[in-house]
């Protein structure tokens, strides 16, 4: 699309001179190169460098394709305008007690669960609670998977099998053939590691500064290679695959329903200020109902994700998805219908109209209470002529009773 900038001036103009002609070649009746030879090849449109030299005395128009912005197109263009829509604010939070990733690693889990949500809108939060319990715990097919590699090393051991591939040092490069001398060289990288770690908490200010940006890559290559090698000593590494999936987590004390607690007030503040327009709750614990129902009438989207096909938390969501399906990426492709749905709610809702007696008269106080008033005024001033004319009898006279004459009309004939 040819983007045109047009300057103007009243009492200076531009003119134009490709890059290497002089800027006397031009007189002012306009005369060609006459006295240049050979003559000069056609030129291409752009780029070509460019002199400008100020002439006073006449308008002049400059047109060129430079200082174009695709946010403002030119009226006469044949592209549309591509208006982005501001996206949904999202905020998931992790019921780590009630719903811990069971089948897969926990980073894979946080993964796929954040690329399905994704499709909702943009996810600003994501947090996790549990209590000490949660983070010890080691589900039975992680035991399984620890079970079978100690039997495989003990065979490996005593020459029973052999690996097809030799196992590798990620840090170094080594290659071994039995896995128990992986593990044997890799605590010589563990101990380098925590040297490493001694020195940048013995060192302070600008020395501290230097030496974090030394062993960075180091640390950062250590961590990922022992994320496969060591075994945790607690647990089966939740905490630090959710905060490198960019979970924060959070670890409450053991108490009954202390993570249910926090995770609650953590909700609710998140809808005090605003922060998330879609509410994304991972759990299956009934005790969410009033927060999940307190979203809805602050009118915001709610997504549950649990095994729990008919628990009262999927009953009143806008939408709800298994761990299966989040796994296997089927609610990624569901989200895009279920958005258009929300989409089309809203614009409905939008174009609802509901009577409210006391806004309407709000909304008309000015001009219906004087219209009222005069009305009223002209009605009564009508009712008194009727009643003086139609009815003589109701007319006031200081007589008593016995002097009035029965003749409808006025005060009585006798003397």
């Amino acid at each position: 699309m040819v983007k045109t900038c047009e300057f103007l001036a009243s009492t200076t103009a531009f003119r134009v001179h490709p890059l290497g002609c002089r800027a006397d070649c031009h007189s002012k009746a306009e005369q060609p190169h006459s006295d240049i030879s050979p003559p000069r090849p056609r030129l291409p449109t752009w780029p070509i460098p460019y002199t400008i030299e100020i002439v006073p005395g006449f308008w002049f128009s400059i047109y060129t394709r430079f200082f174009h912005d695709e946010r403002y197109p030119s009226v006469n263009s044949s592209k549309p305008a591509l208006v982005k829509l501001p996206k949904t604010k999202i905020g998931v939070f992790w019921d780590l007690e009630n719903k811990p990733p069971k089948s897969v690693s926990p980073f894979e889990a946080a993964i796929k669960l954040k690329r399905a949500v994704s499709s909702f809108g943009v996810v600003r939060y994501m947090v996790a609670y549990a209590n000490q319990h949660a983070f010890s715990y080691v589900p039975p097919a992680v035991r399984e998977l620890r079970n079978e590699r100690k039997v495989l090393n003990r065979l490996e051991n005593k020459g029973v099998i052999k690996s097809v591939e030799p196992y590798v040092c990620r840090v170094c490069g080594r290659n071994f053939n039995i896995n128990d001398k992986l593990i044997d060289h890799f605590k010589v990288h563990e101990r380098e590691h925590q040297k490493r770690l001694n020195q940048i908490e013995s060192a302070k200010g600008r020395k501290r500064v230097i030496l974090v940006g030394k062993y960075a890559m180091k640390m950062e290559k250590y961590k990922n290679a022992a994320r496969d090698i060591l075994t945790p000593k607690v647990g089966y590494g939740l905490g630090d695959g959710l905060k490198r999936a960019g979970f924060w987590v959070k670890m409450v004390s053991d108490e009954p329903q202390a993570a249910d607690v926090a995770l609650k007030n953590h909700i609710v503040d998140m809808m005090d200020h605003r922060r998330i327009q879609c509410l994304v709750l991972v759990s299956d614990d009934s005790d969410f109902l009033d927060v999940l129902k307190e979203a809805k009438e602050r009118c915001l989207k709610t997504v549950v994700v649990g095994d729990n096909d008919d628990g009262v938390l999927k009953r009143n969501a806008d939408a709800s998805f298994s761990w299966r399906e989040i796994l296997i990426g089927k609610a990624k492709t569901q989200a895009v219908s279920v958005v258009g749905q929300w989409r089309d709610r809203d614009v409905l809702k939008s174009l609802e109209w509901s009577y409210n007696p006391e806004v309407e008269r709000d909304a008309h106080k000015g001009s219906n209470d004087s219209d009222f008033e005069d009305v009223q005024v002209e009605d009564e001033e009508s009712e008194d002529i009727i009643e003086q004319d139609h009815y003589p009898l109701l007319q006031n006279d200081d007589r008593p009773w016995w002097e009035l004459d029965s003749n409808a009309g006025g005060p009585s004939s006798n003397p």
